[in-house]
């Protein structure tokens, strides 16, 4: 039976790789935060019945809010295409680059965006996807090869991937 005490372990081992997960599903930091929070604690209300391995669990709650947000017609925050000036050293074509994949995986239809921020992002085989997103293995294959296909579109998109930025 899980605890409390298993519940703050998980959090702090796996929060900032969540985190990434939401921001790159959302595209907002704020917004990320947010539905991480909101992911966090619904896992919390079901821990003790959540099974060994947390993340499936988890990775679904975030998809899944992320998906029930999105259908909302308001959204009080709109990013700007403009970055804040970045202090210290220039790392314009690293900031370039994630532009790039942060504007390919916009243009991406929700659930092929899920599908490639849970297998090239989280790390997570096709058949965890699979269960995070309630679907086949061959719908992810199928919705991941669909996705690929649009962001080969885009060739500076296809190199900032490639080059792991």
């Amino acid at each position: 039976m899980r605890d409390r005490a298993d519940f703050e372990r998980y959090v702090e081992q796996r929060s900032v790789r969540l985190l990434r997960t939401a921001y790159l599903l959302c595209r907002d930091w704020a917004t990320a935060e947010d539905l991480l929070q909101t992911a966090l604690a619904k896992a919390w209300f079901a821990w003790r019945r959540v099974g060994d391995n947390p993340d499936p669990y988890v990775y679904r709650i975030l998809t899944n809010t992320h998906a029930s947000w999105w259908r909302r017609r308001w959204r009080a925050e709109v990013p700007t295409e403009d970055l804040p000036d970045v202090a210290g050293e220039n790392r314009t074509d690293e900031v370039e680059a994630r532009e790039a994949v942060r504007h390919a995986l916009a243009g991406l239809p929700d659930r092929q965006r899920a599908v490639i921020v849970l297998r090239y992002f989280a790390d997570l085989p096709d058949p965890q996807i699979a269960e995070v997103l309630g679907c086949s293995v061959t719908t992810v294959r199928s919705q991941a090869s669909r996705a690929l296909a649009k962001l080969r579109v885009d060739p500076a998109a296809a190199a900032a991937m490639t080059t792991g930025n």
